[in-house]
C-alpha cells in the first residue's frame, strides 16, 4: 500500500515536472515573439506622432544611402544585448504613456542615450574599428580628441538621425 502511494505520488510530481517544462517552453517562445514584435520599426511608428519621426529618419544617411544599408528604430533606441533590451522595453512603457498624454520629451531621449555613453551608435560606430587616417582632418581630429575626453557620439552627432528640438520658449507671467 505505502509503495502504490508512493508511486502515484512520483507519478503526479513526474507529470506536475512535465507540465511546468513545457510551460515554461511555450512561456519562453511566446515572450520571444512579444519582444521581437515590438522591436520593429512598423511597430515603433504605429503611434502617428512618431511617423514624423520616421519621416525625419527617411531623409537622413543612416536610411538612404548609397550602400544601401539602413537602419530602423530599434537599431537606435534599443539596446542590443537581453537584460538591457528587456529594461529598455520596461522603460518604453513610460514613454508609451508619455506618448498617449503628449508630455513625451526628445530631450529625454537624448539624456538616456548619453547616460549609456551611445551604446546604440557604437553598436555599428565604434571608435576601436575607425580608421581614422581614411577620414579627413576636421574629422580625424575630432574623433581623436572624442576618444581622448570620453565624448559619446551625441556630443558631436545629436540630431543627425532626427531634427533638433526647438529651444524651450520662455514662459510669460501672467501675474504682471
Amino acid at each position: 500500500m505505502i509503495t502504490n502511494e508512493f508511486q502515484q505520488s512520483r507519478k503526479k510530481r513526474w507529470m506536475w515536472g512535465i507540465f511546468i517544462f513545457i510551460s515554461g517552453i511555450l512561456f519562453s517562445g511566446l515572450f520571444t515573439i512579444a519582444v521581437e514584435m515590438t522591436n520593429t520599426t512598423e511597430f515603433c511608428t504605429s503611434c502617428h506622432t512618431m511617423t514624423i519621426n520616421l519621416e525625419e529618419l527617411k531623409t537622413t544617411a543612416h536610411y538612404n544611402n548609397r550602400s544601401g544599408v539602413t537602419v530602423g528604430c530599434p537599431d537606435c533606441h534599443v539596446p542590443q544585448n537581453l537584460a538591457p533590451k528587456l529594461w529598455a522595453k520596461l522603460m518604453a512603457a513610460k514613454d508609451v504613456y508619455h506618448q498617449i498624454i503628449g508630455t513625451i520629451d526628445t530631450r529625454e531621449v537624448w539624456e538616456k542615450m548619453k547616460a549609456t555613453q551611445s551604446r546604440e551608435c557604437r553598436h555599428c560606430h565604434s571608435f576601436e574599428h575607425m580608421d581614422l587616417s581614411l577620414q579627413d582632418r576636421f574629422a580625424r581630429k575630432k574623433h581623436e580628441r572624442a576618444v581622448d575626453r570620453g565624448e559619446t557620439c551625441l556630443d558631436c552627432h545629436q540630431g543627425i538621425a532626427h531634427e533638433l528640438p526647438d529651444e524651450p520658449s520662455e514662459e510669460v507671467n501672467l501675474d504682471k
